[in-house]
């Protein structure tokens, strides 16, 4: 079960990234944060290959999050453990 939680205002990140199965292969997060997603070019979607780890990083990402035009790009909680 997916919880959605607030978008992180700084690091550290207590919880993840991650694109969903409705990607599209449009690249737009790839062009915002290179740093942090990378493409499957077998299956034509992208991933996050890279959680933030510094606040640009985090910046990148969320706004390749609020950018996307599927809404694919999720924050969910961690799995406990991490």
């Amino acid at each position: 079960m997916r919880v959605e939680l607030p978008l992180p205002a700084r690091i550290p990140i207590d919880g993840r990234f991650e694109i969903d199965d409705t990607c599209i292969d449009c690249k737009l997060c790839n062009d915002l944060a290179p740093d942090n997603f990378d493409a499957d070019l077998d299956n034509d979607v992208h991933y996050v290959c890279k959680q933030p780890e510094t606040p640009d990083e985090l910046e990148r990402v969320l706004d390749a999050f609020e950018s996307c035009p599927t809404e694919s790009i999720r924050y969910s909680a961690a799995p406990s453990g991490e």
